[in-house]
This record gives C-alpha cells, sequence and structure tokens, in this order.
C-alpha cells in the first residue's frame, strides 16, 4: 500500500513535467523563437488584431463579433486546450501540499516563486486562467496566483523582445520596468489582505484534499476535473469573447491624431484596454497600428499595461477563486499602472 502511494505522486509529476515542457514548447516556445527573427527583420509581428490598418473598428453587428472571435480563437486555441490540460492537471497530478508549500505562503516568497514560475508560461491571460484556477484549487496564496496570472502576460520574455523590435526598446524597457511593480506589488499587497481565519480555513481544507488525494486512479481524477473545468469555463469565456469582439467600436473610437496625450484619453484608453481581450502579444501591433494612425503616446503607454494581463473574460473565469474585492483591487490597480505608463510615455518623448 505505501509503495503505491509513494509511486502515484511520482508518475503524476512525471506527467505533469512532459505535459507542461512539451506543451509550451509546441505552442510557446518554438514559434516565438522563430517570431522573434521575424520581428528583428520586419519590425513587424503581423496586423492589429483589433482592426487590421483602417482607423476605426467595424460597427457593433453579429459579423463584427464573429469575425473577432474566429480570428482570436485561431491565435489562441491551442495555448487554451493547454492551459485547460495544466489547469486540471495541478489538482489531479501533483501532490496536494506541493502547490501550497510552493505558493501557498501569504509572505513574499510565494508572490516571488508565482511570478517567476509564469515567466516561461507566456500565456495570454485567459489561457493562464484555467492554470490559476488549478492553482487556487490547490490552495496557492492569492497573491502568489495572482503574481503568476499577471506574470505570464506581462512579463512575457518573448512579447518584450518583439516589442524592442517593432516598438522600440524604449518600449520594452517601460513594460518591463512597470511589469515587474505590477506582479510583485500586486502580488505582495493581494497576501496581505488575508486574514487569519481565511489562512486557517484554507489549510483546513488542504488536510481534507491530502487525504482525499489517495483515493481512487489519479486519472480518473484527471479526466473528471478537465471536464469539470471545461464545462465552467469555456461557455461564458466564448460569449464574453463575442460580445467584445462586437463592442470593439465602442472600447476604441476612430484612431488617428485627434486622440492626443489629454489625460482623459489615458484614462479611457488604459479602462478600454483592461476590459477587453487579446492573444499573447497582441498588444504589439495594436500599438504599432496606432502609432502609424496618429494616436498620442499617452494612450499607447496606457494600452501597453492595460490590453495584455486581464480582461473581462478572464475575470469572469477566475470569479470562484477571488473573492470579489481582490479581483477588483487587481482591475483598479492595472487602469492605475495604464495611467502611469501613459503619463511616462508622455514624460519620456517616445
Amino acid at each position: 500500500m505505501n509503495t503505491t502511494r509513494q509511486t502515484a505522486p511520482a508518475s503524476g509529476w512525471l506527467i505533469f513535467l512532459l505535459l507542461a515542457v512539451a506543451g509550451l514548447f509546441y505552442v510557446k516556445w518554438f514559434p516565438y523563437y522563430h517570431r522573434a527573427f521575424t520581428a528583428a527583420s520586419t519590425h513587424s509581428i503581423g496586423s492589429s488584431i483589433l482592426m487590421g490598418s483602417v482607423s476605426s473598428p467595424p460597427a457593433p453587428s453579429l459579423s463584427a463579433a464573429l469575425a473577432y472571435a474566429w480570428a482570436y480563437g485561431k491565435a489562441i486555441w491551442q495555448a487554451m486546450v493547454l492551459g485547460l490540460l495544466l489547469g486540471s492537471a495541478v489538482q489531479a497530478l501533483l501532490p496536494a501540499h506541493w502547490v501550497a508549500k510552493v505558493l501557498g505562503k501569504t509572505g513574499f516568497g510565494s508572490v516571488a516563486a508565482g511570478g517567476l514560475l509564469a515567466v516561461p508560461g507566456m500565456m495570454c491571460t485567459c489561457c493562464a486562467a484555467p492554470v490559476v484556477a488549478g492553482l487556487r484549487a490547490r490552495h496557492a496564496s492569492p497573491g502568489g496566483a495572482i503574481a503568476f496570472w499577471l506574470g505570464n502576460s506581462v512579463l512575457n520574455p518573448a512579447t518584450l523582445v518583439f516589442m524592442g523590435f517593432v516598438l522600440g526598446w524604449q518600449w520594452a524597457g517601460l513594460r518591463l520596468a512597470l511589469g515587474v511593480l505590477m506582479v510583485f506589488g500586486l502580488g505582495y499587497l493581494v497576501n496581505r489582505l488575508v486574514t487569519p481565519g481565511e489562512a486557517s480555513a484554507a489549510d483546513a481544507r488542504l488536510a481534507e484534499q491530502v487525504a482525499r488525494q489517495q483515493e481512487g486512479s489519479a486519472f480518473a481524477r484527471w479526466l473528471g476535473i478537465l471536464a469539470r473545468m471545461t464545462v465552467r469555463l469555456v461557455p461564458e469565456y466564448l460569449v464574453l469573447v463575442l460580445l467584445l469582439g462586437a463592442a470593439r467600436a465602442w472600447l476604441f473610437p476612430q484612431i488617428g491624431p485627434a486622440i492626443g496625450n489629454e489625460i482623459g484619453w489615458i484614462v479611457a484608453f488604459a479602462v478600454a484596454g483592461m476590459l477587453f481581450v487579446i492573444p499573447t502579444a497582441g498588444e504589439v501591433p495594436i500599438i504599432q497600428a496606432m502609432l502609424t494612425l496618429g494616436i498620442g503616446v499617452g494612450p499607447a503607454g496606457a494600452l501597453l499595461m492595460t490590453l495584455p494581463p486581464i480582461s473581462v473574460p478572464s475575470l469572469a473565469m477566475l470569479a470562484r477563486s477571488f473573492r470579489p474585492r481582490v479581483l477588483a483591487i487587481v482591475a483598479v490597480a492595472v487602469v492605475a499602472f495604464g495611467i502611469v505608463a501613459g503619463l511616462l510615455a508622455v514624460g519620456m518623448g517616445l
């Protein structure tokens, strides 16, 4: 009996590691390696998914919703499948106490671990959300999970490289500097909000999960968790992507020189960027297209920090994993970082 219990976690570790490495290599690392050379030689990584090369998104309609959902889906479906597989595997294959040991403390250590573990993930906010949900289900601290969630997109090394070659290394430096503050600062703040009662309740639930994990087949648990996550997360995700695709023209008005560096525009674009959903590195061609059309660097800087980290769909996907107050704080803080980025872009003369 003891041999069986010791072998199962070991095999679970191996399967999880193989899935993570092979999946990320196929979906992220290998394609982005080649894309970096394209960015270096052409100073472009493609057209803006928001509106292409025209000066405004299409008017709200069913066709606009379907067109955006199709383009977005083609860009992220593989990463979403990988995110669901990893998010369910975290709960079924890894020892229940491991996530809590690495990410479960409410100090800065779990925040640092979450942010650093996010760097090789390089997922967009929605594709990272199932993994974050899995980590929270295994009692990662709120701050550690937030750092992992935000770090996937904001500290994505491939995006920083694309940004440097396409927009300029000053933009990449601004993103990195504010990104480090966002990921680790917000994670630490969220962890400071955890009450002693919440910490004790989490410890009790973890003890129950450790006992239950010895029962039944890990593979059957994995399939069951994967099915439940897919049924719960994917439908609401698709609906929200369709709605945002249709509402592009409301979130982003006519793009051109009329949108300057006034604080009102910076705030408006910071809020719009926080709400909207894009694939990994999608902010790079969006900002490039907008700057080409004459938009001010202030609103562009706001989008630099607000388009990638969160969106309405990813917030909805994690509504059961965090208290509403935590998600509200993250949303407001992301907008604040966007405003700061916009003002700094103006001040630096980017």
